[in-house]
């Protein structure tokens, strides 16, 4: 297979990552200091193929302090990654004249968390299926950390590997170690988790949040480095204004990104527990998204909305009935909406604590 045809997934992505250019260095930029002691630390890789004019595996020398960041050259993240996924390194330019990165074995348990993984969701199916694979075969793609401290060295790329590997019950990984500081580190970790389209639209914005607050991005500048626009950007970041427990319905998948904005304009109208019990409605009885817009609709402009011509094919004149029944018993507005499957609502519209304190006790049998 040629070059130009392995990376044909990559090019139909080329948005993503669009002005990160500053955002990887094009050669290696692991820049030792004296070579200190590392026994034990990381071993030789053995019986792995190298790629073509890569240099011999061996441990990495871990440098006696953090070198400094050397400016990055033009590289686009997306190729960089997928490089790195093919297995492999870009071939350096001669005016680099870097030596070749090199691939080592690094001990599972000196390698640390990730801090800007965004992603908390992890199919544990997918995983034990990496984790078969991984023992059958070995690691296809090496991961990809910088240097800590103490020895010690911090994931960037290959959560689910590293976490399949353990499964495993392997000790060690292999490892491409790269010079990165935090921010690069952060958007590096951000490009690869949008490039797998399995973020789920809380995680997404707490991503898009963290670059913003760490790093003092605006959202256009964080739409240019993940090419996202800024719109999206900033419809993802308002999500976190929801209430905690909607927030958490979102995350777990419940509720998505399209239920999660209508909730967003029912902020200014309820208070959180009002927010959270509309969502924990439209779970329960499986509205639409048609059907929490009508919901936000009458909280926003209720007697506009009431006074919208009806449809008469499609009014239940048992449900017209029982909401002209409940309005002279309550005396308050009534809307009952009935929903597919026998599922229905009833919303009792009240002016003031009295009115509600009539309800509660009509409905708690206090009379």
């Amino acid at each position: 297979m040629s070059a130009v045809e392995e990376h044909k997934p990559v090019e139909k992505r080329r948005a993503l990552g669009r002005g990160l250019d500053s955002l990887l260095p094009s050669g290696p930029r692991m820049v030792p200091a004296a070579p200190t002691s590392a026994a034990g630390a990381a071993t030789a890789r053995t019986g792995m193929s190298e790629p073509h004019g890569a240099a011999a595996v061996r441990p990495p020398v871990i440098p006696a302090a953090v070198p400094e960041i050397v400016p990055p050259t033009s590289s686009a993240v997306t190729g960089e990654i997928a490089e790195i996924h093919a297995g492999r390194e870009k071939t350096p330019t001669r005016a680099e004249a870097p030596a070749p990165h090199e691939i080592v074995e690094i001990p599972l348990d000196l390698i640390d968390e990730n801090p800007y993984q965004t992603r908390r969701t992890f199919d544990a199916a997918a995983l034990n299926e990496l984790a078969e694979s991984i023992k059958a075969n070995g690691l296809a793609q090496p991961v990809v950390v910088r240097a800590g401290t103490n020895g010690r060295y911090v994931l960037v790329l290959g959560e689910r590997r590293c976490r399949a590997s353990k499964l495993a019950g392997k000790a060690s990984v292999a490892a491409i170690v790269r010079q990165l500081g935090n921010e690069q580190a952060a958007e590096m970790t951000i490009v690869e988790n949008l490039q797998r389209q399995d973020l789920n639209c809380l995680e997404q914005a707490q991503a898009f949040a963290r670059l913003s607050q760490e790093f003092n991005l605006t959202q256009e500048q964080i739409g240019k480095r993940t090419g996202t626009s800024r719109e999206s950007v900033a419809n993802y970041m308002r999500l976190l204004k929801l209430p905690k427990a909607v927030l958490d319905l979102v995350g777990e998948g419940k509720l998505g990104f399209s239920e999660a904005r209508v909730l967003l304009e029912a902020t200014p109208y309820l208070e959180p527990a009002g927010i959270e019990e509309m969502a924990q409605n439209a779970i329960r009885l499986d509205w639409t998204v048609k059907d929490l817009k009508a919901q936000v609709n009458l909280l926003q402009n209720p007697a506009r909305y009431e006074a919208q011509p009806k449809d008469k094919k499609a009014v239940d004149p048992n449900v017209r009935d029982a909401e002209r029944r409940l309005r002279e018993s309550l005396g308050m507005r009534v809307r009952v909406m009935a929903y597919q499957g026998n599922k229905g609502q009833i919303v009792i519209r009240y002016e003031s604590l009295a009115d509600f304190d009539r309800v509660l006790e009509r409905l708690a049998g206090d009379n």
